[in-house]
């Protein structure tokens, strides 16, 4: 079936439709990695987001059930220059449309997505829709115009608390949209996780007396979770409080910076960081289109972008906060900074960074 994507600013792609056919309304991104097509899919992160793959040559390894990084996927589309209809990997177990027939999620093939990308660069993160029927002027910009993703947190956020056991240190977490290699990183850890949702209060999380309070990824803009922010706030100078991308920005908010929208965001795996603790520069898995505009009074800038300068890591010494905008738990992305989890759980046992 052939469909268009529209952009807000007038630009029509066409190509043809796969997977589940329906017509969606979301905001237009692009990733920038070869691999890890499955993961981005089920990132809570990318709620509401059309995402545009720059590599040509999309599902070519298929879809399992073990690589999942949610229960489900969460973007409103996936757009490819090229699906792969013949995946080759013995663990294949879906082919890309056979997996977004299955979670009712529309994909566009057959566009040049280079040339889509240049235009997001240009012009930046645009809202769009892809429409499978002729739809009139009027109708594309009241369609597009009533689209927002402010509650996309308590979309993707859990409903109920649960505890992972562990006989090491013990974690809260609060889960703004958190992905399932988080978990796994601090569990391989030996840590105790206490998961609350975003909109848990201070008093609930404190009463499970945790060694320390990490704050996960997410979507969308951090200042559509006051509450959030007050709780962490609340939390400031309690508990030792460590963070990953959404929850990086949600501290910058609570500690009185400021964050601000990138122009095309950062999204892929192959994102270049300098760390100034190690002095080396990692590559890294990113996907946020927000970012620490304002810095807090006593932060210490532990991690820059050094493609754009943006602030991606802070430490403050006084009150055993550390975070980072980067995602180091990777999938899909390099290993490279595995370790910064292990930097976590030094500052929640109370211990110091080199920083």
């Amino acid at each position: 079936m052939k469909a268009q994507l529209i952009l807000e600013n007038g630009m029509i792609f066409e190509g043809k439709a796969f997977g589940y056919l329906k017509e969606t309304i979301g905001e237009v991104v692009f990733n920038t990695g070869m691999t890890g097509y499955q993961e981005i899919l089920t990132d809570p992160s990318y709620y509401g987001q059309m995402v545009v793959m720059t590599y040509p040559l999309i599902g070519n390894y298929g879809i399992n059930l073990e690589d999942m990084e949610s229960s489900k996927s969460h973007v409103r589309a996936l757009i490819v220059r090229e699906k792969s209809d013949y995946p080759n990997n013995f663990r294949c177990e879906l082919t890309l449309d056979g997996y977004l027939k299955s979670q009712k999620i529309i994909g566009l093939e057959g566009i040049d997505t280079r040339a889509l990308t240049r235009v997001l660069r240009d012009h930046g993160t645009m809202r769009a829709i892809i429409a499978v029927r002729e739809l009139t002027p009027s109708q594309i910009k009241l369609k597009i115009d009533a689209f927002n993703n402010q509650m996309a947190v308590s979309e993707v956020t859990t409903k109920e608390s649960y505890v992972i056991e562990g006989n090491k240190t013990h974690i809260a977490v609060i889960d703004c949209g958190i992905k399932s290699n988080i978990l796994r990183s601090f569990e391989a850890r030996g840590c105790k996780l206490s998961v609350f949702p975003a909109s848990a209060k201070p008093e609930e999380i404190l009463a499970v007396n945790p060694d320390g309070i990490f704050l996960s990824n997410g979507p969308a803009d951090p200042k559509d979770v006051p509450d959030t922010v007050a709780t962490v706030k609340a939390l400031i100078g309690k508990k030792p409080i460590t963070a990953i991308c959404l929850g990086h920005q949600l501290l910058c908010l609570a500690l009185g910076g400021n964050t601000a929208k990138l122009k095309f965001g950062h999204h892929g795996c192959n994102h270049p960081v300098k760390d100034f603790i190690t002095h080396r520069v990692y590559i890294t898995s990113q996907n946020h289109n927000y970012y620490v505009e304002t810095l807090p009074e006593g932060a210490v800038v532990t991690h820059t972008n050094m493609n754009d300068q943006t602030v991606e890591g802070m430490y403050f010494k006084d009150l055993n906060i550390y975070s980072v905008q980067f995602h180091p738990e990777a999938c899909p992305g390099p290993t490279d900074t595995a370790h910064i989890f292990d930097e976590f759980i030094t500052v929640m046992q109370g211990g110091k960074l080199n920083a």
